[in-house]
């Protein structure tokens, strides 16, 4: 990871914290960041697509446990899922500042 590299696939995984204040807003960072950076750097597009995709299946999640929050049981999931998709957030800008691609938990391949 270059110099150049490092805030760009930082910022592909910090930026989806937005998402906590601005409705949709958790994948709009990565989704930017891989448009723009996928020809210019294989680095930086794989971390954008691993953050794309694991906030947009978190995005998925969600709307399936609000559905089912009307049937009571998907209540807890409503709370859950936020916390996870935190912890896996703060988890990935750790390994990335390493050098490492996080491999997100219970993501479906939107993106490839």
């Amino acid at each position: 990871m270059t110099s150049e590299e490092r805030p760009w696939i930082l910022g592909a995984h910090l930026g989806t914290l937005i998402g906590y204040t601005v409705a949709f807003g958790s994948f709009l960072v990565p989704l930017f960041i891989w448009l723009s950076k996928k020809d210019q750097s294989p680095l930086i597009a794989e971390h954008a697509k691993a953050s794309l995709n694991f906030q947009l299946s978190m995005l998925v999640y969600l709307i399936i446990a609000v559905f089912f929050a009307f049937l009571l049981i998907g209540i807890p999931f409503v709370f859950v899922i936020p916390i996870v998709n935190l912890v896996c957030v703060i988890l990935a800008t750790i390994d990335a500042d390493r050098g490492k691609l996080f491999n997100y938990p219970l993501t479906i391949k939107f993106v490839r």
